[in-house]
Formats: C-alpha cells, structure tokens, sequence
C-alpha cells in the first residue's frame, strides 16, 4: 500500500517491459478495484491498453495514464427512467460494436459481462471471434446463478458458450479452474490461476486509527468488529449477528462493537428484510454501527482503521476481494473456510479461520482472536499483514503472467 497520501502503489512501479503490446480491456463494470488495480499493472508491464468501460470504472488516472486510452461508452443510470435507461444501453451496444469492427488490438480482454449476460456470452462472443480477436476471459465466478439460487439451464449453456468461445481464461483459484474443467468441459491448458491482486485503488491517507474510532462513536477500549460489502445470501451476515451476540452475553456487551457498512445487493429483497429485521430486533442493537448503503471510496478506509478484525461469514464463495482490501490496511480477518479462502489466512498471523453456517463456531473464533497476542500486537502487526498482501498479491506479478499470455495468443 502506499503511505499516508493519496497515491496509488502501481503507478510507481518501475516499467518491466519496453515492446508493447496493443489489448483492449472491456468491462461491463462489476469491481472497479479490481479493473483499476489490473489496467495500472499491465500498462506499467508495457501494454497500451484501450479501455472500455463506464462511470464507475472512470477516475482521473484513467484519463492521465500513459499507455491507457479510456472510452467512457456507458453512462449510469442512477436517476434515469426506465425508457432513457434503455436508449442509453441500446447506445452503448452501438457504440462498443463499432469500437470491436474497427478497433486495432487483435487482444480482446472480457473483465466483466454487461448487463445482458446472455447476449454478451453468445452473440458478442461469437462477433468479437468473427473478426479475428484474440479472446481471454476473467472468471471471477465459474457460475454465479448456481451460488446465488438462481441457476437454470439458459444460464448453464450461454455461459457454456462464453467459455468455449474463449481462447484463454484466467480463474483465481485452482478450485476454480477444476470446477471449469469438470461442469464446462474446458481444456485444462486454456486455463491459468493468477492471484487476486492486492487492493490499490481506495486512498489510504493520514487518518489513524483512534480518528476513525472517534469519527464513528467507538470508544478505545471497545473491540469492534467490520462486515463490509455487498450484503446478499451467500455472505452469510446472519451468522455474524448471531455469533456477535453470543459473545456479547458471554462477555458483556459494553465491551464489543459490531460495523455493518455495505448495501443490500440488487434481487434479494426477502434476504434483505430478513438480516434488517435481524439487526432491528437484537437485543445489541445498540451495539451496532450500520451504514447500510454504497460506501465511497474516499470513506472506505473509515472502516478498515477503526476496526479491530475483519469478519467473512461467507456460505459459498471461491475467493473475495473483501479480504484483500482488509489486508491493504493491514486488517486481520476471520473467515469462513469456504472456497480457497483458507490458502490466504495465515492462522494466528493474519487471522483465522472457522467452520461456515456455524455462529458458535465464529463466536468461539471472535473469542479466540480477541485474546490473541495478534490482537494485543494490533498496531505493530498491521504493517506485517500488508507486507504480506504486498508480497504474496503483487499486481506487479499478476501482470507478467497475463501478458504473457497476450504474447503467447498474439504468437498462435
């Protein structure tokens, strides 16, 4: 992580690679930390990336960076009416297909699906192959419909497709690239793990610890402990609530403090209305600190330094970004031991790792961490933790491995 300004690690980065190569990176947005942290990577790497994205992909170093031309072809349509919301996705569509019929990269790079899924995996799929690209894919989910109970068989094919049509695909964990291999069928030798680069898009200023407390209301001697993100089924926050208040009768409640910063994620209403009706009738509902929508960037790290640890109560998940946003600031976690979740907690050093859909397990584990020596040490072990997330999620490795892949495709 950069220190206490405003910059951003990669930039700083020394180039490693002089002949550049020409790839377009599209996005239908999804993670911007993740499109940021990839695109400063792979330029400082020596590729001339065109970017095509929208408004939440954009920032001023999108526009600055040498080597990166960003098309801003989507506006967002927050506020917008139904009727203009689809006059302008039916104008982006325009525009990104006569971006792909002219466009001088012959390295397609799909970050992100759009909005229509379906059409993305298919037909744009198959046009982009038509016209001589060069296809990789980053599968952040190998099937998100199965995760989020909302599989069906169009869901299987078109995302079926998607992956055949790919030349190359990068997953982030092994689990990830045996589950394409044996649902999808994929050629092993068509799939890499490259690791989830280490967050480096949120500002990490002068703020301390004991000011963010202050800013939120905790007190010094309070132990407070962070949900942070998308609140949808697989995240599994029912269970910290319930885990939380275990240990506030157990220990006394005075002593504990629990933040929930994150917005309900689009087309889990019945999810939603249970975990609020949860947070409202606990008996610690005073205990908590919920901030239940969108978190800016610039507030994000509000968060990270006024907690004590980072929890993950995840159901079902291959890996999150969550826990490396946790460790740029030097935040231990407890986390579910789901997906590979457990292959980046280092137990009793970075934090630990406890049993899913089980509160008495996480509660135990609350307890364990909080009489730790990782926690009496909390100031000095944070700097430990984000040299670890620097050194083991280096974006400046994770670009090498994908350009290495460009070069090998462009060479086919």
């Amino acid at each position: 992580m950069p220190g206490n300004d405003n910059t951003r690690g990669t930039m700083n980065l020394p180039r490693i690679c002089e002949k550049p190569l020409k790839v377009a990176l599209l996005t239908g947005g999804g993670d911007r930390h993740y499109a940021f942290g990839l695109m400063m990577s792979l330029v400082q790497a020596g590729v001339r990336l065109d970017c095509i994205g929208g408004d939440e992909i954009d920032s001023p170093e999108m526009n600055t960076t040498p080597g990166l031309t960003y098309f801003r072809m989507r506006r967002s349509g927050l506020g917008v009416g139904a009727l203009r919301k689809t006059a302008r996705l039916a104008a982006y569509y325009v525009r990104l297909i006569a971006y792909a019929t002219f466009a001088q990269p012959k390295v397609f790079h799909i970050l992100w699906n759009n909005r229509f899924e379906h059409f993305d995996r298919t037909l744009l799929m198959a046009y982009y192959r038509l016209l001589g690209k060069k296809l990789v894919l980053t599968a952040h989910n190998i099937n998100a419909g199965m995760r989020d109970g909302r599989d069906s068989g169009l869901n299987r094919f078109t995302l079926r497709l998607q992956y055949h049509l790919s030349d190359h695909i990068f997953v982030h964990t092994q689990k990830m690239k045996d589950e394409l291999i044996s649902n999808f069928n994929v050629r092993p030798q068509a799939v890499s793990v490259i690791r989830y680069g280490i967050n480096n898009a949120v500002p990490n200023t002068a703020l301390t610890p004991q000011d963010s407390r202050r800013r939120l209301g905790i007190a010094d001697e309070e132990r407070t402990i962070l949900f942070f993100g998308n609140i949808a089924p697989y995240k599994g926050l029912e269970y910290l609530i319930r885990a939380f208040e275990r240990v506030c009768a157990s220990r006394g409640e005075d002593r504990y403090r629990l933040i929930v910063a994150g917005r309900f994620k689009k087309g889990s209403d019945e999810y939603s209305e249970r975990i609020e009706h949860e947070l409202n009738s606990s008996p610690y509902r005073d205990r908590f600190i919920l901030h239940l929508e969108l978190i800016p960037d610039e507030e994000i790290e509000l968060y990270f330094k006024a907690a004590d640890i980072l929890v993950l109560p995840y159901t079902s998940i291959f890996q999150s970004g969550i826990l490396f946003l946790g460790y740029s600031f030097g935040l231990p976690v407890i986390a579910a031991d789901v997906g590979s979740l457990r292959d980046d907690v280092l137990e009793g050093a970075t934090g630990y790792l406890c049993r899913p859909k089980e509160e008495a397990d996480l509660a135990e584990a609350i307890r364990k961490y909080f009489d730790s020596s990782l926690y009496r040490s909390l100031g000095s072990q944070r700097q430990a933790i984000q040299e670890y997330g620097r050194s083991e999620h280096s974006w400046e490795s994770v670009a090498l491995e994908i350009r290495q892949v460009y070069t090998r495709l462009l060479l086919s």
